[in-house]
Formats: C-alpha cells, sequence, structure tokens
C-alpha cells in the first residue's frame, strides 16, 4: 500500500514533535497556543503533509535535511521567545511514502473497521 519499488529509493522520515515557549514572554498564563498556532501557520503553508494532535504535531517528509528544515521553521517562529522547549521523536524507513495515512490504514485493515484518528 505505502511501499515503493525499490530501485526508486524512497525515503519516509515521519516526525511527531512539539515545541512551546517555557518562558512568560511565551504564554499568556498557562496557555501557550498562541505560540503554537505561529508553528502550525508556518507548517500549513509550507505545504508538507502533516496532523496537529492535543499533544503535538506529526508531518512527513521525504529526507532527513527537509525534515530538519521543518523544525528549524518551526523553532523561527519561536526564536524571539527566552525559552522553548521541544520534543522530537522520528520514524524513518526507505522505500514509503504517505505513511501518515498508510500506518492508519495498516491498522484499520487489521481490525477491519475504521477509527476515530
Amino acid at each position: 500500500m505505502g511501499k515503493v519499488p525499490k530501485d526508486r529509493h524512497m525515503l519516509s522520515v515521519l516526525v511527531e514533535f512539539s515545541m512551546f515557549p517555557t518562558s512568560a514572554d511565551g504564554r499568556d498564563g498557562a496557555s501557550v497556543s498562541k505560540s503554537v498556532s505561529k508553528i502550525i501557520d508556518a507548517i500549513d503553508k509550507s505545504g508538507i503533509p502533516y496532523q496537529l494532535t492535543p499533544m503535538g504535531t506529526v508531518f512527513e517528509a521525504p529526507s532527513m535535511k527537509e525534515a530538519l528544515a521543518v523544525l528549524e521553521m518551526a523553532y523561527e517562529q519561536l526564536s524571539d521567545l527566552e525559552r522553548v522547549y521541544s520534543s522530537l521523536k522520528f520514524d524513518i524507513r526507505k522505500n514509503c511514502e504517505n505513511r501518515l495515512t498508510t500506518k492508519i490504514e495498516s491498522v484499520e485493515k487489521v481490525l477491519n473497521r475504521k477509527v476515530s484518528h
């Protein structure tokens, strides 16, 4: 389903990350949604496939270089703040693409039903 012929050497870099200010200059009380919204706006405008979740954002890039560029772009949205926290997870796989959807479809196939996501 998400596999590509081996001779194409496709790469899928799935990244799950959260990034938000911990300093008072980037928060509104306990809320960080204004700062996070800046990041999501930049990712959305970039055209890279992504999913926003309550605890972070997942996106897929065709190379590690492009994945790191998206993370750098995200940080640039908050670079004027005194302190920024980030947590990152990578899942890097060769000869695959569209894993934002195909990983979910694989689980749904095993369950033989759609799941909430």
